[in-house]
């Protein structure tokens, strides 16, 4: 039972009968600073999450960076790779064209032993070419002129009908190394 007397104390029986008097003590000062404890850590802990999220954020585009310039450097290297002997090759091939035109004119002559020799040291250099890359480029009489993988130098009157806008003779064979073209075939094609 409680009997209010004043607004901050309340008298209450005990369990013997005496009275008991109570004071209200103003906590509302404690409870805020127990709450503001309590916002306080939760702010701390939005503000940890937050800056956890960011870095972790700031991790995976670092990582995916790093991805990217591990797979560009190592496409790269494979490209240098393949084409690092472009100067070497580009500058071989007038002599393998010297080669090709001198076997044509020793085969004409009597001396096969010659065209033997020939033909091995021929066959040594272009396969050692092959090795490295080299690889020639498709162009053959008849086949439909392409601009993009065959190089123009003359225009004939077409022998026939069939012949109009496609190669009629190779003066100059083509090479890739790898995929990629070196030199393109010199052709004529009929007009």
């Amino acid at each position: 039972m409680t009997i209010n007397k004043d607004n901050n104390k309340d008298i209450e029986k005990d369990f013997y009968g005496e009275d008991m008097i109570n004071e209200e003590i103003d906590n509302d000062d404690e409870d805020f600073e127990y709450q503001d404890d309590k916002v306080d850590e939760v702010d701390e802990t939005d503000k940890l999450k937050d800056e956890a999220k960011k870095e972790k954020d700031n991790f995976l585009r670092l990582f995916a960076e790093f991805e990217n310039y591990k797979k560009r450097t190592s496409k790269e290297r494979i490209e240098l790779f393949s084409t690092a002997n472009k100067e070497l090759m580009t500058a071989l091939l007038p002599i393998l064209d010297d080669f090709e035109r001198g076997l044509k004119e020793v085969e004409k002559s009597d001396d096969k032993t010659l065209l033997e020799g020939m033909q091995l040291i021929y066959n040594k250099f272009k396969s050692t070419l092959i090795q490295k890359g080299l690889i020639d480029a498709e162009a053959k009489q008849g086949d439909v002129f392409d601009a993009e993988i065959h190089e123009a130098i003359s225009q004939i009157p077409a022998p026939s009908k069939k012949l109009r806008g496609k190669i009629i003779d190779i003066v100059e064979k083509g090479y890739k190394l790898g995929e990629t073209m070196i030199r393109y075939p010199k052709v004529v094609i009929g007009n």
